[in-house]
């Protein structure tokens, strides 16, 4: 508006100091021409209406200087011709100046918007691309993961079963010398505590390699949530984590497998509640965005380092001294397999966000579509 302002007021100066210099020079000097300038000036800044006003400005200057000299003409009416003339004149320059400047604004408006859709679908092709990188390599640790579980699984199975006629055997001998007998069951109990661990490693490998197929159904997030972080409460209860909920009421359902849905948010709830060991916040939110509906998990935790958030979903990746790195894995593994992408954003020592994508279920924004669309019967 500023700028508007101030080119409009040095386009009225400079008509003036133009009717003025036609009125002293007379006809000597021929600057009628120039009577143009402060005409484009005020369209090109101040729009069309502004240069139609200016025109007016400028053949009621010429006008009057002309008229003021005293020139000489066959007939009275020459000179409101002359200006009459010298006016339309100004119109259409005015009119093809504005068109140029619209048409021009125009065509950079589409250049910007057919710039950010080809940045975006560069952007897109690039996570396809990372994303297809991702699924064979997580196919190649699927099919390692499933094997080394499967040679190893029956070895583990017969090391039990030992373990358990050992213990008879112990509990057998226990008269004779307990003190022997004690030291026996307690080597057994951490012999046995060692496999149970290699055997939840090993049944997370192959539901990373095995991943059931999945159920879908249209399924409301809020219901799914309300039901399932009741189940986890007594966990943030031990780790003095509070639990706040920012759900959308009016958030339609998605089209999912809850199981496998759950499985990937509670894999997000466990390492945000790692990343508080003091204690802390615990956030989960769900809202709409277009066509698709955003789940959010935030922690006011530690937060992470650049490198740790370069290879989150890079398989055996761990900072945890007892993690196997397979679970932000499998979370991805699942979210994109319903469709959908998981972000994240994080700050040393202030937290991180992650935040799970999903698609609507069709039929829910379709529907709003041709609610909204005033050319339903045509469309239909």
């Amino acid at each position: 508006m500023r700028s508007k302002v101030l080119a409009t007021v040095a386009a009225v100066a400079l008509a003036i100091v133009l009717g003025v210099l036609d009125y002293v020079t007379g006809r000597e000097w021929a600057i009628s021409a120039f009577y143009l300038l402060p005409t484009c000036i005020a369209a090109w800044v101040a729009g069309r209406w502004a240069g139609f006003a200016m025109g007016a400005l400028c053949t009621c200057a010429w006008f009057l200087s002309d008229v003021l000299n005293g020139a000489t003409y066959q007939s009275p009416l020459i000179p409101v011709w002359n200006a009459i003339m010298l006016f339309v004149f100004f119109l259409v320059v005015v009119w093809l100046l504005t068109a140029f400047q619209r048409s021009h604004y125009h065509l950079e408006q589409i250049v910007g918007q057919r710039t950010a859709a080809l940045r975006a679908e560069i952007e897109e092709r690039k996570r396809l691309e990372q994303a297809k990188l991702q699924a064979e390599r997580l196919g190649v640790v699927g099919s390692m993961a499933a094997q080394v579980a499967h040679e190893i699984r029956n070895p583990l199975g017969s090391i039990s079963l030992n373990l358990d006629l050992i213990g008879e055997e112990v509990d057998a001998l226990a008269h004779s010398n307990s003190r022997s007998s004690d030291e026996c069951r307690l080597l057994l109990r951490e012999i046995r505590s060692q496999v149970l661990r290699i055997t939840q490693v090993l049944q997370e490998y192959l539901q990373f390699a095995r991943m059931p197929r999945s159920e879908r159904a249209a399924l409301s997030l809020r219901e799914l949530l309300e039901e399932k972080l009741g189940f986890v409460q007594p966990l943030l209860d031990r780790s003095q984590v509070g639990l706040n909920k920012v759900f959308d009421p009016d958030l339609p359902p998605v089209h999912a497998d809850p199981e496998q849905l759950w499985e990937a948010l509670l894999n997000l709830i466990r390492n945000a509640v790692d990343a508080m060991p003091g204690g802390g916040n615990l956030t989960i939110a769900t809202k709409r965005n277009g066509t698709k509906a955003l789940v959010s998990v935030s922690d006011s935790g530690h937060g992470m380092t650049e490198e740790e958030a370069r290879n989150l979903f890079i398989p055996f990746f761990t900072t945890k001294t007892d993690g196997t790195g397979l679970g932000l894995a499998h979370t991805q593994q699942i979210v994109t397999e319903h469709g959908g992408r998981i972000d994240w954003t994080t700050k040393r020592g202030e937290g991180s966000t992650f935040t799970i994508q999903l698609p609507l279920e069709v039929g829910t924004w379709h529907e709003e579509l041709l609610a909204n669309c005033e050319c339903t019967d045509a469309i239909t």
